[in-house]
């Protein structure tokens, strides 16, 4: 088995969900960081839902967190974890248009 760290950037996320990371076919990935920034000079809101794809269920990590213009929130890291099966994500919506960028740092183990 292979074992290889990842980050995965995404800028300018909005009102529309935006996939941040999706766990590759044949991986199991660990989560063991997840930061989101505000860009944008008024505050938000941020919604992060992860989709089980093989039970076919979507659950909220955060529900309409209020992020700080210019602060960022951490969702996981440290000792929180989250474990992703092969073909889960993580989605991330703000409430203000071009307002978020979001660093997902992952274990892949192929």
């Amino acid at each position: 088995m292979a074992n290889v760290f990842k980050n995965s950037v995404t800028g300018s996320i909005g009102i529309s969900g935006a996939i941040v990371y999706q766990a590759p076919i044949a991986t199991t990935t660990t989560v063991i960081g997840l930061n989101i920034a505000n860009i944008a000079s008024n505050n938000i809101s941020v919604s992060t839902m992860v989709r089980d794809s093989i039970g076919n269920k979507t659950a909220y990590l955060v529900k309409d967190t209020l992020v700080v213009a210019g602060s960022t929130t951490v969702l996981f890291g440290g000792e929180q974890k989250l474990v992703l099966k092969s073909g889960d994500f993580i989605s991330v919506t703000s409430s203000l248009a071009n307002s978020a960028d979001v660093i997902v740092s992952v274990l892949e183990l192929t």
